[in-house]
């Protein structure tokens, strides 16, 4: 490694200090004609009567001292310009790091502060070396807690207990470093503050997607102040505010996780680089806004955040506070620019479940390629699927469990009609968009773009398996939310708890499954109790949250009379699953065995014929028999499917065929 030792990045710089000394020398020179201590080595540590009496007669200022001049350092004009500073605000910063760059001031300033240990410029030097008289208000002013300098942090006034004039002056060691050329941000901010990727956002939004960054880039680039983008998705907010600086030219910082200590650092490395800030705000973005909102004044702010703004947070004046227009799809044209041309699929088919904001599309095509070249297969829709669900973060974990679908239409043993409304369930999901969106077909009055459906039919017909597949057929995750931890015996904890998976399930890529329903979507009743009137309560709140559900979600039931009416209403599909008749058993019994080591030619019409089994009992005998037949280390035979049929039977409290 070879160190640059070249000074013309700082040259400016060091020639201005140059001329500080001279300035410097010329007062202590001054000070010291007719100084009686003036070769004292105890001066400043005690007054003699010589020096009293100098003291109360002092000499007026030499004529002709050096002046600063108007001409400043590269990056001390650019920083002065870009902050608005005053002449006399730039020179108080080079007075005050002169010691930090050339330790030939320590002395000087030493003997101009009457004290050899104070080696650092005071309030009255610094007035003094610029030729300002300290009784000045305009001038003292500069180093109040409010004036640019200190509020914008690049100044430090020490030691209030001391009198004014003697108050220490410090720059950050941050603020030095950029002033020597070093960009880097400060190392407590490291991890925290990196530049945004452009090509890893998509900005091609449509319509009013397109005409929001179009004025958010012309207010990013008109002015500075806090921006307050609430998003319904995560990453929606952050895409929109970086294409729409982008579009402005704006170069900024992004970053995560920051906390309201951090603020002054963020907004200090803002203004040191001009940049805009990006900020992603957590869960409680209170603080945050807050301490924003009273330092950054001078500095573009997007805020991202996806909880609703409050006015409390903020003592004076708001931020703009603006609605992200929420992304209809993935978009296609940067999905196909993110991956190689001709994928071998049909990409918009692959992509339109997904509604991936911010970067998460670049890096789910990403995603998607590495796991193509793990495999060491050409990419397909496959990868891409598993790809985005991985970008498709989720809570839901906490309320529901999650299935990742290893299933197709393969595995359904359905009449024609149930599998047709099945596959009409995974295209209204796909289309959604398109339908509700673009052609205007949705219902207004603050409904969603859910998709909701209802699978009704005796237990072991496939409901939860068709729901499975329908998520298969989509690239989407199932989560089968857990009554047990949403039911809640306290008043108004269940609607919270459901509340909080709609929520999570609105902001995630993923299908929702209420599995027996019932529990929660049951009938209202005639309020004869405190008990029947909260039950309705929380029917009621389940009415109001669907109407509003953006996701996709599934109810199963093994009584359609169960369900309310009202919640049939608004429902897109229901989907009746009969119970299997003869020929469809047959076709079960051979489903089931499809992967089984059996016996050959073994007639199965006699099972179908005799043992009146839905689908699930049906497996369950197979799972049985294969266990006998493991036990063997044989084949499975028609023995050991007859033995599963009749414990099916027997668990269902049915008479066995041929026992009686």
């Amino acid at each position: 490694m070879t160190l640059d030792v070249s000074l013309e990045p700082v040259a400016p710089l060091l020639a201005r200090l140059a001329g500080l000394r001279e300035r410097t020398a010329a007062l202590v020179e001054h000070r010291s004609a007719g100084d009686p201590t003036a070769t004292d080595p105890l001066r400043g540590l005690y007054l003699s009567e010589e020096a009293v009496r100098h003291l109360l007669s002092p000499a007026p200022e030499p004529a002709g001292l050096p002046s600063l001049g108007e001409d400043f350092p590269d990056r001390l004009a650019e920083l002065a310009t870009r902050l608005r500073l005053t002449h006399l605000d730039a020179a108080i910063l080079l007075i005050a790091l002169a010691p930090d760059l050339d330790r030939t001031f320590e002395p000087l300033y030493g003997y101009l502060n009457d004290d050899v240990g104070r080696r650092r410029a005071t309030t009255g030097l610094a007035l003094d070396l610029y030729g300002v008289p300290a009784h000045l208000a305009a001038a003292r002013a500069r180093f109040h807690p409010t004036a640019p300098l200190t509020a914008l942090g690049l100044l430090t006034v020490e030691e209030p207990e001391r009198p004014f004039l003697s108050r220490s002056l410090r720059v950050p060691d941050r603020v030095l470093a950029h002033l020597l050329g070093d960009d880097t941000p400060a190392p407590e901010l490291s991890g925290l503050l990196r530049e945004p990727s452009y090509d890893e956002f998509a900005s091609d939004r449509d319509g009013s997607g397109a005409e929001f960054v179009r004025r958010l880039a012309g207010w990013a680039g008109d002015g500075a102040g806090i921006v307050y983008l609430r998003e319904r998705r995560e990453g929606e907010g952050l895409g929109c505010a970086v294409a729409a600086l982008r579009h402005a030219g704006t170069a900024a910082w992004r970053c995560t996780a920051a906390t309201e200590e951090q603020v002054p650092g963020l907004l200090l490395e803002a203004r040191l680089s001009g940049r805009a800030l990006l900020v992603e705000a957590g869960a409680d973005p209170g603080p945050l806004v807050r301490a924003l909102g009273t330092a950054a004044g001078d500095v573009t702010v997007l805020l991202t955040a996806a909880h609703p703004y409050d006015p409390q947070w903020c003592d004076r004046r708001d931020p703009l506070v603006l609605e992200v227009p929420s992304r209809q799809a993935s978009a296609l044209d940067a999905w196909a620019a993110a991956l190689p041309a001709d994928p071998g699929f049909d990409l918009a088919t692959t992509v339109a479940p997904y509604h991936l904001g911010g970067d998460r599309l670049a890096r789910a095509a990403r995603a998607a390629q590495d796991l193509a070249a793990f495999d060491g297969t050409p990419l397909a829709a496959g990868h891409l699927r598993l790809a985005a669900r991985q970008q498709s973060a989720s809570g839901l974990e906490q309320h529901a469990r999650r299935i990742r679908p290893a299933v197709d239409w393969r595995d359904l043993v359905l009449p024609e009609r149930p599998l047709t409304e099945l596959r009409e369930l995974a295209l209204r999901a796909r289309h959604r968009d398109r339908v509700l969106g673009d052609w205007r077909l949705s219902a207004g009055g603050g409904r969603g773009r859910g998709v909701l459906g209802l699978f009704a039919g005796e237990s072991g017909t496939g409901k939860t398996l068709s729901a499975e597949v329908v998520a298969a057929e989509l690239g989407l995750d199932l989560y089968v939310v857990q009554l047990s931890s949403v039911v809640d015996k306290y008043v108004g904890e269940t609607e919270k708890n459901l509340e909080r998976i709609f929520t999570e399930a609105d902001r995630t890529d993923a299908v929702l499954l209420f599995d027996e329903a019932d529990a929660v979507f049951g009938k209202r009743s005639e309020v004869k109790d405190a008990h029947d009137r909260y039950a309705n309560l929380e029917s009621a709140y389940l009415l109001q949250r669907l109407e509003a559900f953006n996701g996709i979600a599934l109810l199963t039931t093994n009584l359609r009379a169960n369900i309310d009416e009202a919640f049939t209403r608004r429902l897109d599909l229901v989907i009746d699953f009969p119970f299997p008749d003869e020929e469809q058993r047959l076709a079960l019994w051979h489903h089931g065995l499809a992967h089984v080591p059996s016996e050959e030619d073994m007639d199965l019409r006699p099972l179908a014929r005799d043992f009146e089994l839905a689908g699930g009992s049906i497996r369950s005998a197979v799972v049985t028999a294969a266990y006998l037949a493991a036990g063997r280390a044989e084949r499975v035979l028609a023995a050991d499917l007859l033995e599963g049929a009749r414990r099916e039977y027997r668990k269902a409290g049915r008479l066995v065929p041929g026992s009686w």
